[in-house]
C-alpha cells in the first residue's frame, strides 16, 4: 500500500519543480546559504502541491486514463487504490503544504494558492479546451518560476519568465503530438481535446514555439540588463546546449514517437540528461566566476 501511494505522488515528476531554482541561480544567490535553504524548502512544498494536483487529475481522468497503454496501469486507473483513499492523501497533501506556504510568506502562500487553482482548473476545464489546455500547462511553470523569485525576494526577470513559458509551450505541445499519434483512434477518448488537433496543426505550432524558445533564451543570455544583473556576459555561452536539447526533443518526437513524458525522456535518455548537466554545470561556472 505503502509503495501504492508513493507511486500515486509520481515523484519522478518531481524534477519539474527545479524551475523554482532558477530566480536563485540566475540572481546569482546561490552562495548564500539563507536564500538556498528558502529556495529549496520552497521546491519541497512546490513537490507536494504537484502531488495533489497529480492525485487530483488522477482522479479525474481515471475512464480517460484506462483507454491509454501506460496510464492504464496507474493505482486509480486500474483499480489498485480507491478514490476515497486518494481523495484524503490530496487534502493533506494540499492543507499542509499550503499552511507552511502561508507560514514561510504571505505571497508565497498566494502564489502557492495560484498554483493549486490553475492546476485544478485544468484538470476540470482547461484540458478539454484546444489550444487553452498547454498554455495553462505553461502557466503553471511560470508560476513556479514567480514563486522562486518571491521566496527569496528577488524580482523575477521578464526574460526568464518567457523563456520559460514558451519552454512549457514547447514541451506541451510535443506532449499532445505525441499522444495524438500513439492513441490513433483511441486519443478523444483519452482527452477530448484531442479532436481538435491533427500532427500537422501540432507540427506548425511547435515550429513556432521552436524558434521563438531558442531566439528568447539567446536575447536572454546577450541582454545587457541580465548581464548587469548576474554580473557577467558569458552566459550566452550556455546557447549550444539548449538549441541541442531543442532539436534532440524534436529528434525523438518525430524519429522514435517519443515526448509523451518529457521528465520520465529526461532520465531515460543519455543524450538529452547529459546535455542537461552540462548546462547546469556551465551556467553555474559561468555565474560563480563573475
Amino acid at each position: 500500500m505503502i509503495f501504492l501511494l508513493l507511486k500515486l505522488t509520481r515523484p519522478i515528476q518531481w524534477v519539474k519543480n527545479g524551475v523554482v531554482l532558477a530566480p536563485l541561480i540566475f540572481a546569482g544567490q546561490f552562495a548564500d546559504t539563507t536564500q538556498v535553504e528558502l529556495a529549496l524548502a520552497a521546491v519541497g512544498l512546490f513537490c507536494l502541491l504537484s502531488s495533489g494536483v497529480y492525485i487530483f487529475n488522477d482522479i479525474v481522468d481515471r475512464q480517460g486514463d484506462r483507454q491509454h497503454p501506460l496510464k492504464k496501469n496507474r493505482p486509480i486507473a486500474s483499480g489498485k487504490i480507491s478514490v476515497t483513499t486518494a481523495a484524503a492523501l490530496a487534502f493533506i497533501l494540499f492543507a499542509g503544504a499550503m499552511t507552511a506556504a502561508f507560514m514561510i510568506r504571505l505571497e508565497f502562500g498566494l502564489i502557492a494558492v495560484l498554483f493549486v487553482v490553475v492546476n485544478l482548473l485544468y484538470s476540470m476545464w482547461l484540458k478539454h479546451i484546444v489550444i487553452l489546455d498547454v498554455m495553462s500547462i505553461s502557466a503553471s511553470f511560470v508560476i513556479r518560476a514567480y514563486a522562486g523569485a518571491i521566496i527569496i525576494d528577488v524580482p523575477a526577470s521578464k526574460w526568464m519568465i518567457i523563456s520559460t513559458l514558451l519552454l512549457a509551450l514547447f514541451l506541451a505541445l510535443g506532449k499532445r503530438r505525441h499522444e495524438l499519434v500513439i492513441l490513433d483512434e483511441n486519443a478523444t477518448k483519452h482527452r477530448r481535446s484531442l479532436i481538435n488537433y491533427s500532427p500537422y496543426l501540432l507540427d506548425q505550432l511547435i515550429g513556432v514555439v521552436t524558434a521563438s524558445v531558442v531566439v528568447s533564451y539567446m536575447l536572454y543570455t546577450f541582454s545587457d540588463e541580465v548581464a548587469a544583473r548576474v554580473g557577467t556576459q558569458w552566459l550566452f555561452i550556455t546557447n549550444p546546449f539548449v538549441i541541442y536539447g531543442i532539436f534532440r526533443y524534436l529528434y525523438l518526437i518525430h524519429k522514435e514517437d517519443k515526448g509523451g513524458d518529457p521528465t520520465r525522456l529526461l532520465f531515460s535518455d543519455k543524450p538529452t540528461l547529459i546535455n542537461v548537466i552540462l548546462w547546469i554545470v556551465t551556467v553555474t561556472i559561468v555565474l560563480t566566476q563573475s
